[in-house]
Formats: structure tokens, sequence, C-alpha cells
């Protein structure tokens, strides 16, 4: 929160206007929509660069002009809340939509936006992401940038979770108006916010009170935030319409009434609304008496209150992500098709699947390009309960000698287990030896590979690197060996009555099925 993110949003628009394409900045409130307006235009005053902006600020008349002008080509940049996602917004080329504090939006806008996707390019922003957005980056489906460094001279904001108490609130805001400046107190109730104005204006006189809430009608609403921004007040009693945002530097107090009923990231959010300058910042997260929190309450508020650093956001989405889980990536559901498979392979299909693009292939539905050729040799292959009889540890070996990346790994693995539970019984050698054979077998491209004592068979995927010269030649050579079988099988026979011979076999078969034909 105010690490700069709106000025990656404007430096990547001034690139993509300079490349003669149009942006978009889509954001979730008229209030941001205003603030982002006023500091594209701003910013941009100098240059021959086009801002406009679409909220319900604007009069029907003065949202048709704009429209026209976007579709001409007239504007470079327009500004705009969920009306830039209605039918009768058209671009003339837009090159680049940047969705500022994305976690706002719900997947019904995102679905629209996609169908943008083929020819624009994607900027989202957000301090705390949702949970499904962080689960896309790690899976590496999107990329991801962290502003981990703050802007020189900020402080981190002093957090209070305090029980509600009219002498805290006053010696807060006190304080902040003594000190010159700015006070948000917030009260989500728009029915009885005017009250609550009303009693705060008694309780402390110092204090020049404004109110802004999202019912207010549209210049109302523009003229108190001005003043509240040009210092005409000192103190805004507002609902959480300035949670996205919102940037006042002289603005370093805020109050937040039954800040039980937030959730983790709209506290995150609401605190950030302070603290944007170089001065010392306070936020007070008034609760009511303990008995009456909730279990779920009482663990946000403990984990606002111990992530105070700078950038605590990334911590608090990932929090976020444990508690809520990952939800599904591209449909409206929560969990989607995840639950049928389990996670972990499915995040293992997706890093497949990710992997083959970035290489420039086809992604592969077949399990064994991730896993490794499916071997079975009929022989006894397993760690045997008498030399380990904790379930728990057995299947944690059994993973890790699935996981192993090499034969090195694998010798480490099995000096470990010596050194724990004794020398290896001949079932656990051969499960070693299985494991390490499928490391020659997976760069062949063999899908299946099955031996007994006299024949076995060798499948291939549909991506093999064998050559088939070399299948036509090794059978056309040797007839009794082999034979071909399916069109994508390889059968062979030998005597493989002992296990020497039957690993000896297969291994100068793959010798074989790796030579040049021609020579």
């Amino acid at each position: 929160v105010g690490f700069g993110k709106t000025e990656v949003a404007m430096r990547a628009a001034f690139m993509a206007v300079q490349s003669g394409k149009q942006v978009a900045v889509l954001v979730p409130t008229t209030l941001l929509a205003q603030q982002h307006y006023q500091n594209f235009a701003d910013r941009f005053a100098e240059w021959p660069v086009k801002v406009d902006v679409l909220s319900r600020f604007k009069s029907a008349k003065e949202t048709q002009a704009a429209l026209d002008r976007m579709l001409e080509g007239k504007t470079d940049i327009v500004v705009g809340t969920h009306k830039l996602l209605q039918k009768d917004v058209k671009f003339d080329h837009l090159g680049l939509l940047i969705i500022d504090e994305e976690h706002r939006f719900g997947v019904a806008q995102k679905e629209k936006i996609k169908a943008l996707r083929a020819e624009v390019d994607i900027l989202t922003l957000t301090a705390t992401p949702i949970p499904r957005t962080l689960n896309m980056a790690m899976a590496s489906i999107r990329d991801l940038s962290i502003i981990a460094t703050p802007p020189a001279k900020r402080l981190s904001v002093k957090t209070f979770i305090r029980q509600q108490d009219d002498t805290v609130t006053k010696e807060a805001v006190l304080r902040e108006i003594l000190r010159g400046g700015q006070v948000y107190y917030l009260h989500n109730e728009v029915k009885s916010i005017e009250k609550t104005a009303r009693e705060l204006s008694e309780a402390i006189p110092e204090a020049r009170i404004g109110v802004a809430h999202g019912q207010m009608s549209e210049r109302e609403l523009e003229s108190v935030m001005s003043d509240f921004y040009h210092k005409r007040f000192n103190m805004l009693v507002c609902t959480t319409i300035i949670e996205t945002g919102i940037d006042i530097p002289s603005a370093n107090t805020i109050i937040i009434e039954r800040a039980d009923k937030f959730g983790l990231a709209q506290l995150h959010q609401l605190r950030g609304r302070v603290g944007r300058s170089h001065h010392q910042a306070y936020a007070y997260l008034l609760t009511p008496p303990p008995k009456q929190l909730t279990k779920d309450a009482e663990k946000r508020l403990d984990a606002i209150g111990a992530s105070q650093d700078l950038g605590a956001g990334f911590m608090l989405a990932t929090h976020d992500l444990e508690i809520r889980g990952a939800g599904e990536l591209l449909g409206d559901e929560q969990s989607g098709q995840i639950e049928t498979i389990g996670f972990t392979l499915y995040m293992e299909m997706l890093e497949q699947a990710v992997n083959a693009i970035r290489a420039g292939k086809e992604p592969s539905v077949d399990l064994a390009a991730t896993h490794g050729a499916d071997v079975n040799l009929h022989i006894p292959a397993l760690i045997p309960d008498d030399y380990l009889p904790d379930v728990n540890s057995r299947l944690t070996l059994y993973k890790r000698i699935a996981s192993a990346k090499d034969d090195h790994q694998l010798k480490e693995l099995q000096v470990e287990m010596i050194d724990r539970f004794g020398l290896l019984p001949d079932q656990v050698k051969n499960l070693f030896r299985i494991a390490s054979l499928k490391f020659k077998l997976q760069p062949l491209g063999v899908a299946r590979l099955d031996a007994n004592d006299s024949t076995g068979k060798i499948e291939f995927s549909r991506d093999t690197e064998i050559n088939p010269f070399t299948l036509i030649k090794l059978v056309q050579t040797r007839p009794d060996a082999y034979k071909l079988d399916d069109g994508n099988s390889l059968r062979f026979y030998a005597n493989m009555e002992t296990l020497d011979q039957r690993f000896r076999t297969i291994d100068q078969l793959l010798t074989d099925l790796q030579k040049d034909p021609n020579s």
C-alpha cells in the first residue's frame, strides 16, 4: 500500500501511448477514477497525450463525447470505473489495460476483460492480491513483480487495537489536529453516519468535520473530497468509499469503528490510506468488548496487528491463500476441477503445461512426461513393514524416491536410509534400481516398460526421441528377438530369469535404440 503502483501504471501507460496505442485504466470507485484522472492529466500536461475519464461524476452528454473521442482515436488514456466494461464502450486501437486494485473486481468483470485478452496487454495492480491471482502468479501463469522497497523516508503505520472508547477517539483526533494533520473516521453505516458526525462534533469542538459516503450525489461527494484534500476541514467521517487508492498525504490518522466486521485485505487497505508521506501515521482499530468478537475476527485482528511492517500486504495475501484456498483458475467456481484430482497433482500438471508452452512445445496431457515411465519388472519393489514399521515414514520415503531428480539424489537417499534404518533389503534395492531405470527411459520418451522372465514390451509416447529407422533396422536384423506391436510398441524376447539378466537385457536394448541407423 502506497509503494508507488500508480507510478508504474503511469510509466506503462506512457510507453503504450508512445507506441501509438490507447490505454484503459480500470478502477473500482468513482473517487479513485477522479483522483487518477487528475494525476494522469497533471503528469502528461506537457505532452501531447489526451486523458479522459468515465464515471458517474460525468453527465450523459460528457460521457457520450468521451466515448466518441475514444472510438475516433482522439483519446490516448481513459480512466474509468465499471463503465469501461459496458458494451457501448469501443476503442480505436486499445493496446494496454491497467486494472488498479484488482482484488475489488469480481470474476464476471474479469471474464469480460479476458474477452479483450488476445490483442491487449494487461497490467494488474494490487497491494493485497486475492488467493486465485496470487496462486496463478506463483504457478507462472501470470508474471509477478513485487515492489518491496518503500519510498524514501516512509514510516510504517503504528496500529492499535482498542476497545471502543470515547477518550481513545478524542485523544487520537486531537493529537493529529494539533500537529496540523487530518483524520479519517470510518463509520460504515450510511443511515447513522450523520448522527455519528454530530456526536463527534460535540465531543471534539476543535474538529472541522465533513461527511462522505457512496449514496451522496456525484457533485456533493466530489465537493467534499476536494474540500478535504485542500484542508478546508480536518476530519472526514466516511464509509469504506475511501478504501481504494485514495491518496491524501496530510491525513495521517485513521480510526476504524467496528474493525471486527472487516476482512483482512480490507483492513490492510484502509490502514494504507494513512502514512503516505514522511510523517508517522496511526491506525486505531476499535472493537466491541472481547466477548462479542468471533474467533475469525480475533484471528484477523491479530494478523493485522502482527503485520505492521512496510509491504506487509504480500504476507497477508499469502496468509489469505492458506486460509481460503486457491479457487478455480479458469471459471467462476471457487474450487473447480482441482477437487477431482487433488491440489498437488493439479499444480504439477499446471507446471508441466507452463514449462511446455515456455519451451514452445504443445502441452502434453500424458502424465508419464511428469512422473516418468510406468515400469513393471514383475519383481517385489517396496519398503517392507518389518524394515520400516511406521506408515507415515514409508509414505514420505516413497514420495522422496519418486521425486528424486537424478541418480545422485537416489544414492544420497540410500545412504540416509541405511544410516537411519539399517542395511537395505532386496525389495528396497529393487525399488531404487527401478527408480534409476526411469531416469534412462524418460529422455527417450518411453511411456511404459513391462518385462518378465522371457519377454518384455516397451511402449513409446507420442513425442518419443527414438528414431523410427533405428527401430526398423533393429527388427530387421534380429527378428527372433524383436517385434513391432501396435505401431507404438516394441516386443523383445530373451532369457531374463534372474533380476540381473533382466536389467542387463533392458540396458542393452536402450543402448541399441539410441544408435544411429546409418552406422
